[in-house]
């Protein structure tokens, strides 16, 4: 499958936004090819996501938030987060069966990454995390803004060769 473009991505936020009928539902998300990553912007920066701990993923967030006030067009900015080992677990639908069961999940952290989602960002997600954790691919949530990758830091080294900038928070 050839990758999701940024215009696509804003054209189903801007259908929901107004009501109007979105894309179906997804099984769950594609695999992307590292040669389809794309720098399509002139400022492109990935934020590295493999923590669990939910206030540094909210900072994150809040991070990813500001950097896109910044500019008036989001056809200027392109951002994505590349998460693997503990940092998927917040893309999951359910911490069941994983090795967070335990944990609580918090609504509201999703919808905040759908909210900066609207601004055309992207989720990477690394396959090997998933086999390696035996964590069932279709239980990761079903929006059009998740990709998977073969390797979280294989996208990570791909990405700044590509010309993105490389964020980490805390």
């Amino acid at each position: 499958m050839g990758g999701i473009d940024r215009r696509s991505v804003f054209v189903a936020a801007a259908a929901a936004a107004t009501g109007a009928a979105v894309l179906p539902a997804m099984a769950q998300p594609a695999m992307r090819r590292l040669a389809e990553l794309k720098k399509e912007a002139d400022i492109a920066c990935l934020y590295h996501c493999d923590f669990g701990d939910p206030p540094r993923f909210v900072q994150m967030l809040q991070n990813i938030a500001n950097h896109y006030s910044v500019y008036g067009n989001p056809f200027d900015l392109q951002l994505c987060v590349v998460a693997h080992g503990q940092g998927v677990k917040f893309f999951l639908e359910t911490l069941e069966g994983t090795t967070w069961k335990d944990e609580a999940m918090v609504p509201q952290l999703f919808q905040r990454v759908r909210d900066v989602a609207k601004n055309g960002l992207q989720v990477l997600l690394c396959d090997i995390t998933f086999e390696r954790l035996k964590l069932d691919r279709s239980r990761t949530r079903k929006d059009e803004f998740l990709s998977f990758v073969p390797s979280g830091v294989a996208t990570v080294a791909a990405l700044q060769t590509k010309g993105y900038a490389y964020l980490k928070v805390g």
